[in-house]
C-alpha cells in the first residue's frame, strides 16, 4: 500500500504574502525555510545578506547553518551585515516586522540584540542531531499564534552551540514575562538555561529557537513522531504551525505588537 503524502491546500488569500528568507556565507537551510513557506501558503523570497534593502517583504526567517563558518562566535558576523540593519531597523520599528531566527538565525538574533542572552557549545561538547519534543510556552507570538499555550510538538534539533544562556536578572525576566516561547520536554539535550528552546522579545515579533520546525512541515520528510505518539515514517508535520501562524496573523491584521 502506497502512503497518502498529500496535504490540504493552503489558504490561496495567503499567497500575496512575501517572507523573506535570507542567506548568509555559510547558510544551509535557507530553502527548507523557504519551502515550508511555500508549503505553509505564503510567499517565500530569497534574501542575500548583502541586499540594500528588505524587498517589501511581510516577514523575514533567518534560518540555519555555519554563517561565516561560525568564526569567532556563531552568528557574530552575520549581525554585521548590511541587510542585518534593515531587519534590526524594521524589527524595532511600529511596524514590528515578524523575525523569526532558527538555529543559527537565533543566534544571529541574540548578536543582534534582538533577543536576550546568548548560545554557547553544548553541555556535552558534541554535536547533537535528534527528533526533540517541545512544549509552547507562549502562544501570543506572531510566529505561535496557532498552537495553545501547553502544546507539545515534535521537530528535529541539530546543532552544536545551542546551549542558550543569560544572566540571572534575565532569567527571571523572561519568565516573569511569559517570553519563553518553547521549552525542551523530557530531555535538554544541551544544556541551555530552565530547559529554555527558544524565546521572543516583548512585542511578540521576533522569535528565535535551537529546533528546526521547517524540517517538519512535510508528510513523508519529517519526524517519525509527534508529541501526540507514534505516525508512519517521515509523517510528522508539527512544525508547519510556526509558518501558518505568521501568515495568519498577517492577513488578520498584522503585528500582535
Amino acid at each position: 500500500m502506497v502512503a497518502d503524502l498529500s496535504s490540504p491546500a493552503p489558504d490561496a488569500t495567503l499567497k500575496d504574502l512575501r517572507v523573506g528568507i535570507v542567506t548568509f556565507p555559510g547558510t544551509l537551510d535557507d530553502r527548507d525555510a523557504a519551502r515550508a513557506v511555500d508549503i505553509a501558503g505564503g510567499t517565500s523570497v530569497a534574501l542575500w545578506h548583502a541586499d540594500a534593502d528588505l524587498h517589501g517583504v511581510d516577514a523575514v526567517i533567518l534560518p540555519g547553518g555555519f554563517s561565516y563558518g561560525d568564526y569567532l562566535r556563531a552568528g557574530a558576523i552575520s549581525r554585521f551585515a548590511p541587510l542585518m540593519g534593515r531587519i534590526i531597523d524594521a524589527a524595532n520599528s511600529s511596524a514590528a516586522l515578524p523575525v523569526l531566527g532558527i538555529c543559527n538565525g537565533f543566534q544571529i538574533l541574540t548578536e543582534s540584540h534582538l533577543l536576550p542572552g546568548s548560545m554557547i557549545r553544548n553541555n556535552h561538547l558534541k554535536f547533537i542531531c535528534r527528533d526533540q519534543q517541545l512544549r509552547v510556552e507562549n502562544a501570543q507570538t506572531n510566529w505561535t499564534a496557532d498552537f495553545t499555550t501547553g502544546q507539545e510538538i515534535v521537530v528535529p534539533l541539530k546543532n552544536n552551540d545551542g546551549q542558550y544562556v543569560c544572566d540571572q536578572a534575565t532569567l527571571e525576566m523572561l519568565e516573569a514575562e511569559g517570553r519563553v516561547a518553547f521549552r525542551y520536554v523530557g530531555h535538554n539535550p544541551n544544556g541551555s538555561l530552565n530547559d529554555i528552546a527558544g524565546i521572543t522579545n516583548a512585542r511578540g515579533n521576533v522569535v528565535g529557537l535551537m529546533p528546526h520546525p521547517e524540517h517538519a512541515v512535510e508528510p513523508g520528510f519529517g519526524p517519525d513522531s509527534t508529541a501526540q505518539g507514534q505516525v508512519a515514517m517521515g509523517e510528522g508535520t508539527d512544525g508547519l504551525g510556526l509558518f501558518t501562524s505568521v501568515l495568519n496573523t498577517l492577513i488578520n491584521g498584522g503585528s500582535r505588537a
